[in-house]
C-alpha cells in the first residue's frame, strides 16, 4: 500500500510540473524582450483608443457611457463563463487579464485597424469598390485579426512559459484575447453609429448597434480566437502538448474560415433580411458547435492532470472513487453523480463535496503537492461538507 501511495504521489508531482498548474505569474519582467514588446503595443493601442474617446466625448458622451456600461456587463458575463469552464489545471487570473488587454488594445488599435484599412484600399484599387465592399472584409480581417491575436498568445508563452502548456491553455487564453478584441471593437462600432444621424439620436442609434453586436458576438471573436489559439499550440507544441501540425493547421484555418464567412455575409446571402438572418444564425450555430468540439478535444489532457493530482486523495480515502470520476469527467458525469443520491438534499451535498474537492485540488497545485496548512484545511473541508457539519466561520 505504501509503495502504491508513493507511486501516486510521484505521478502527482509529474502532473503538476508538466501542467504548470498552481504556478504564479509575474508580469513585470524587465529582462524579457517580450515584456517590452507587449507593453509598447498595448500602451500604443490604449492611448489611441483613449484619444478617440476623449476627442468625441463632448459630442457623443451619452453613447460612450451607454456602450462602455453595457459592454462591460457583457464582458463580465463571458469572463465568468470562460473561467467557469476552466475548472481543471486553472491558469492564473493575472494571465487572463494580460490576454484581455492585448486583444483589446494591441491587436485592435495597434495592429488590425491600420492593416485592415490598408488592405481594403488596395482591394478597392485592384478590383473595384463594389468587389471590395462585398469581399474585402472577408479576405482581410481573418488574415490580419486572427494572427494579431495569435501574436498575443506567442508573447504570453514567452512571458509565462511554465503556465501555458497545453492546447486547452491556448483555447482559454484565446477566448480572453478574443473577448478583449470584441469588446473594444464593439465600443468603437457603437461610437460610429452614434454619429449616423448627426448625433441627434445617438443613444437610439448606438443602442441598436450594441444589441446587434451582443447577439452576433456570441459566435464571433471569442470563439474564433479560442479555436485559432488552440490550433497555434498544436502547431508549436509545448512540454505538455505534443506537436500535431495537421491538427493545428486545420484549427487555425477553421477559425479564419469562420471569420471570413461571417464578414462576407452579404456577398453570400444577398440583401434579403430573411436570408441574412438565416445565414447569421447558421454561422453562429456552426461556430459554437466547432468551439464545443475543440473544447472536448483539448480538455482531455487537463482532466488527466486533475486525475493524477487527486488520485492520491482517493487512495487516502479523502474522496471516493465515484467523486474522482465525477471531478475528472464532463458535465454529464457530474450531473449523474449528483443524481445518484436518494434525495435532492443528498444531491446538493454531493455537489458541495465536489466543489470542496476542486478547492482541494487547487490548494494541492498551489502547494506543489506539499502537505501545507492550506491543504490540510481543504481536506478537512471535504470531510466537513460530506458530514453536513456547519462551517466553523
Amino acid at each position: 500500500m505504501t509503495t502504491a501511495l508513493a507511486d501516486f504521489d510521484r505521478r502527482r508531482d509529474v502532473a503538476l510540473d508538466l501542467s504548470g498548474w498552481g504556478r504564479g505569474f509575474r508580469f513585470y519582467q524587465p529582462r524579457n524582450f517580450a515584456f517590452w514588446g507587449y507593453l509598447m503595443l498595448v500602451a500604443t493601442g490604449a492611448s489611441g483608443f483613449g484619444a478617440r474617446l476623449a476627442r468625441e466625448y463632448n459630442a457623443y458622451g451619452q453613447a460612450i457611457g451607454l456602450a462602455v456600461t453595457l459592454f462591460a456587463i457583457y464582458a463580465a458575463f463571458f469572463w465568468w463563463f470562460t473561467v467557469r469552464i476552466d475548472r481543471y489545471a486553472k491558469l492564473p487570473a493575472k494571465l487572463m487579464v494580460v490576454a484581455f488587454l492585448w486583444g483589446g488594445f494591441a491587436a485592435t488599435w495597434s495592429m488590425a485597424g491600420s492593416a485592415n484599412s490598408a488592405i481594403l484600399a488596395l482591394y478597392a484599387k485592384a478590383f473595384g469598390q463594389a468587389w471590395a465592399l462585398d469581399w474585402g472584409a472577408g479576405l482581410s480581417a481573418p488574415f490580419i485579426e486572427e494572427p494579431a491575436k495569435g501574436i498575443g498568445l506567442l508573447l504570453l508563452i514567452a512571458l509565462a512559459p511554465r503556465q501555458v502548456r497545453t492546447a486547452f491553455d491556448g483555447f482559454i487564453l484565446g477566448a480572453f484575447l478574443g473577448l478583449g478584441f470584441q469588446i473594444i471593437e464593439d465600443i468603437a462600432y457603437a461610437l460610429t453609429s452614434a454619429g449616423s444621424q448627426f448625433g441627434a439620436n445617438q443613444v437610439g442609434a448606438s443602442l441598436a448597434t450594441i444589441v446587434l453586436r451582443m447577439i452576433s458576438g456570441v459566435g464571433a471573436h471569442i470563439v474564433y480566437s479560442a479555436i485559432f489559439c488552440a490550433g497555434l499550440i498544436y502547431l508549436l507544441g509545448r512540454p505538455a502538448e505534443p506537436r500535431r501540425i495537421v491538427r493545428g493547421l486545420v484549427l487555425t484555418a477553421t477559425a479564419m474560415l469562420l471569420h471570413g464567412a461571417w464578414d462576407t455575409m452579404t456577398a453570400f446571402a444577398g440583401l434579403s433580411p430573411l436570408a441574412l438572418l438565416g445565414f447569421a444564425v447558421a454561422m453562429i450555430v456552426a461556430a459554437l458547435g466547432i468551439a464545443a468540439r475543440v473544447y472536448q478535444l483539448t480538455v482531455t489532457r487537463e482532466r488527466d492532470f486533475l486525475r493524477d493530482v487527486m488520485a492520491p486523495e482517493e487512495a487516502r480515502k479523502v474522496i471516493t472513487a465515484g467523486e474522482l470520476e465525477a471531478m475528472t469527467g464532463n458535465r454529464r458525469a457530474r450531473r449523474a453523480h449528483r443524481k445518484a443520491g436518494h434525495s435532492r438534499r443528498e444531491g446538493r451535498r454531493a455537489r458541495y463535496v465536489l466543489n470542496a474537492a476542486y478547492d482541494l485540488a487547487g490548494a494541492l497545485a498551489a502547494a506543489r503537492g506539499a502537505d501545507t496548512d492550506r491543504v490540510q484545511f481543504a481536506r478537512a473541508e471535504v470531510a466537513r461538507v460530506r458530514a453536513g457539519l456547519p462551517s466553523p466561520f
